[in-house]
């Protein structure tokens, strides 16, 4: 027999040899998995499984996970940790999968594991004004039950009805509150986590104030599962404020809402949100819920103050927004018409996804005084493409959302998406800014990632990946 005639003959053999040593090596994973978690808690179905793979990004390669666990508590997820250590099977944390960036994203042959199912709110002290909670827990249903003590969790996604506590850790999330209160980093005080071998570690503090040693719960809130599994947080809470007043203000161009947003952010005052939509975005937003917001305008600015004195606020930013040209500001009536305001705002991504079959949500966060340049530059990205680009804002601390919709069928818009979403964090970068303010990194930014961080950044942080999970079994192909 000649060499290639061998090779054909070997090629076949060699094929059966692997799926029988990944099939051994499932099944040994399995057997131990079940020696430390109930029946319940470990997906085996492919059709099960399947819907696991991936968080709701597009453009993120994802893998086929080999089980899915679901552990209730935190001897079992160091339970998981050991046998995936011992066995180096590869572990994907997962919370409730709404990220944009593949961050939660499955690779094949892995474990991903699925913290939904510890979900408890462990304590809410209304003297240290902390929460203790376990990682499932969504983030609505905790600023709901702090809110019946009279004490306020802020950050607050978009998603904030979906979303989890660990994920907004994992991916360090903002929200519409972001302007006045900041983002999730600011309100983790302390962690518990289960590192890559199933060893637990506890960081940070319940107290006021605290500097022992490095700030390693800084370090996990963002790593997006990369350093270890988080399955109890501190977190600070503050006393609740008053019910928000909001007005609305039309502009006839992105730069004038801008010049209004700086103008405001000058003046020293202090809204508890700041947000901008531009024209795609606002009739976008009236086709899905039918909001009666004014189609005419370029750029719809909203603020909102929950300071005791709100409509003198409101007056104020609303003489602002006059001197910057705004066409019209309407300030609500009552708290009602505020909410309804914020609810137009929260809708912006699901309209903005409804005008084609699929999106790219771009989270570029440049300095306030250059949004103006962001949003004309993405606008002329637009132009260029032939493409639909709305973009939402938490405007008034930069950070920028363009929403690029196309038809993943059609492969030339599909490439015209692509290259303009690669442009817009280019612009950014340009402009000052960075990739991501609050959506992560995961498998859609990498490229992106090494170019911001500069070739010592990402040496650094690798080191801090490798003293963390020398085995790179945790969350493998994120980040970088």
């Amino acid at each position: 027999m000649d060499d290639d005639a061998s090779a054909q003959s070997a090629a076949p053999s060699a094929a059966r040899s692997s799926a029988q040593s990944s099939a051994q090596s499932a099944a040994r994973l399995l057997e131990l998995l079940r020696e430390g978690l109930p029946p319940e808690a470990l997906l085996t179905d492919p059709q099960v499984t399947a819907s696991y793979a991936t968080d709701m990004a597009s453009f993120c390669a994802a893998g086929t996970p080999a089980v899915v666990a679901l552990p209730r508590t935190v001897e079992q997820v160091r339970h998981v940790m050991r046998t995936a250590h011992a066995l180096r099977v590869p572990v994907v944390p997962q919370g409730a999968r709404t990220g944009l960036s593949g961050a939660a994203n499955a690779s094949d042959g892995c474990l991903v594991l699925s913290l939904v199912k510890m979900d408890r709110i462990l304590e809410i002290d209304t003297v240290d004004r902390i929460a203790v909670v376990e990682p499932g827990v969504v983030n609505a249903v905790l600023s709901r039950a702090v809110a019946e003590r009279g004490l306020f969790y802020p950050p607050d996604p978009s998603s904030w009805e979906q979303c989890t506590i660990g994920g907004n850790i994992g991916t360090a999330s903002g929200g519409l509150c972001c302007v006045k209160y900041g983002v999730t980093a600011e309100y983790v005080l302390g962690l518990d986590v289960v590192l890559a071998d199933g060893r637990l570690l506890r960081t940070g503090r319940r107290t006021a104030k605290g500097v022992a040693g490095y700030d390693l719960t800084r370090l996990f809130v963002g790593s997006e599962g990369s350093l270890g599994v988080v399955v109890r947080a501190v977190l600070a809470l503050r006393p609740a404020p008053p019910r928000q007043l909001a007005l609305a203000a039309e502009f006839p161009s992105a730069a004038a809402a801008c010049a209004a947003v700086c103008a405001v952010m000058e003046a020293g005052l202090t809204p508890s949100l700041l947000e901008l939509m531009d024209r795609t975005t606002v009739r976008a937003v009236n086709a899905l819920g039918k909001m009666g917001l004014p189609e005419t305008t370029e750029a719809l600015l909203l603020a909102a103050f929950d300071t005791p004195h709100a409509a003198a606020d409101l007056a104020a930013v609303g003489e602002l927004c006059a001197a910057a040209g705004a066409t019209a500001v309407v300030p609500a009536e009552d708290e009602a018409e505020s909410e309804l305001l914020l609810q137009a705002r929260r809708m912006s991504l699901t309209a903005l996804e409804a005008l084609r079959p699929a999106t790219m949500i771009d989270d570029v966060c440049v300095p306030r005084s250059r949004l103006a340049e962001m949003l004309d530059g993405t606008a002329a990205i637009a132009r260029a493409h032939d493409l639909l680009i709305g973009v939402c804002a938490h405007a008034g601390d930069g950070n920028t959302h363009p929403v690029v919709c196309f038809d993943p069928a059609d492969e030339d818009e599909a490439r015209r998406a692509r290259a303009s979403f690669d442009e817009i964090m280019a612009l950014g970068l340009a402009l000052g800014g960075t990739i991501t303010g609050e959506h992560g990194v995961g498998v859609l930014k990498k490229e992106w990632l090494a170019r911001e961080l500069g070739p010592v950044g990402l040496e650094v942080q690798r080191a801090v990946k490798h003293a963390f999970d020398p085995e790179g079994l945790l969350n493998p192909g994120k980040l970088f």
